[in-house]
């Protein structure tokens, strides 16, 4: 492991500093921030990561779970994902997010890793975490071992010729379908930045997971006013029961009007791209339709357009055609109770 120093933040003001000071930044690596440490720790372990300087955030004031004014929820972003998915607001108002987060990792995991965190994950591609193999998001330039080789959990959506790796997360997948908002700071100021345009797709640049800049910090993650509660779903397929990452994800989300007609829908895959994959021109099939098979196909069909595989992973494009019409049918009988063993921590 490469020699660094670490320096414990005392506020927002002195990590942001700690980070952009002399001695951070060379050809070995950058500054990083640590929070739970449950993928930074594993990079720096494999050589993926070198910093030479960790600034650790846990003494900072952002772990709080909290109401907003208009009615949503401000996520600190030093929570812990296993206090995030019990809050009782967050299993009230948003179970989509809460069932999302169960369903990813394990308990030891879950009550290390914090929201920020989550949102900041690197891909598990096996050639990324394999330093004698060629990797654009490793590094740029050296191009792409995974296109040829094992793909069984890499892209079929939105992937370019220099990288097919996917996003691993469970719990960014519903936060894309809630609409959640990431407010962001800097010695700038602060900022707020949409959900949908906070991580990337990898283009020519696949080195770059999202649009933060180098010298901005999470500081929460809001989400809107509850609109899905009574009528959600998080469909996860896997090779294991547990502790495994998603072949294919979907997080379903329906608002219907008296008559049992869909208001509005809300759809994201996780495991077939980049980042968490929501189109709303699939969502809007959906607009004024009694929630039935044949319209949840028709939604699939759309947010599925353009899919490709890599041979090994083709299987992926039914297999998630299939998740939507089941996840959209499941949140339309409405948003199922805990599973067995999730009120357990």
């Amino acid at each position: 492991m490469t020699p660094f120093a670490y320096h414990l933040a005392r506020d927002p003001a002195d990590a942001l500093a700690a980070l952009t000071a002399p001695g951070g930044n060379t050809p070995l690596g950058a500054a990083s921030f640590l929070a739970g440490g449950t993928n930074l720790l594993d990079l720096m372990k494999e050589n993926v990561a070198r910093p030479m300087r960790l600034v650790d955030l846990n003494q900072l004031a952002l772990a709080r779970i909290e109401e907003t004014p208009a009615g949503g929820l401000l996520l600190g972003a030093l929570a812990r994902n296993a206090d995030t998915a019990y809050h009782p607001l967050v299993r009230s108002r948003y179970p989509l997010l809460s069932a999302a987060i169960l369903a990813g990792a394990s308990p030891q995991i879950r009550n290390m890793a914090s929201n920020g965190g989550n949102l900041l994950q690197r891909t598990r591609c096996y050639y990324f975490y394999d330093t004698g193999t060629p990797c654009n998001k490793r590094s740029p330039g050296s191009g792409c071992a995974a296109r040829g080789g094992l793909t069984r959990l890499h892209a079929i959506l939105g992937a370019s010729e220099h990288c097919i790796a996917t996003h691993p997360s469970d719990m960014c997948v519903a936060l894309a379908a809630l609409e959640a908002v990431v407010h962001l700071r800097s010695a700038r100021g602060e900022r707020q930045l949409a959900f949908a345009d906070f991580h990337r797709l990898p283009g020519d640049t696949p080195q770059h997971d999202n649009t933060m800049a180098a010298d901005e910090l999470i500081t929460h993650i809001e989400l809107p006013p509850a609109r899905y509660a009574a009528h959600s779903a998080y469909l996860k397929l896997r090779d294991r029961a547990s502790y495994a990452f998603a072949l294919v994800s979907v997080a379903a989300a329906l608002a219907l009007d008296e008559g049992g007609r869909i208001v509005s829908a809300r759809l994201a895959l996780g495991g077939v791209a980049h980042k968490p994959w929501r189109q709303p021109e699939a969502e809007a099939v959906l607009a004024g339709k009694p929630p039935e098979a044949a319209h949840f196909a028709a939604a699939a069909a759309v947010l599925l357009a353009g899919a490709r595989g890599e041979s090994v992973n083709d299987f992926k494009i039914p297999m998630a055609r299939r998740a939507i019409v089941r996840a959209l049918e499941v949140a339309a009988a409405g948003t199922p109770g805990p599973a067995c063993g999730e009120e357990e921590r």
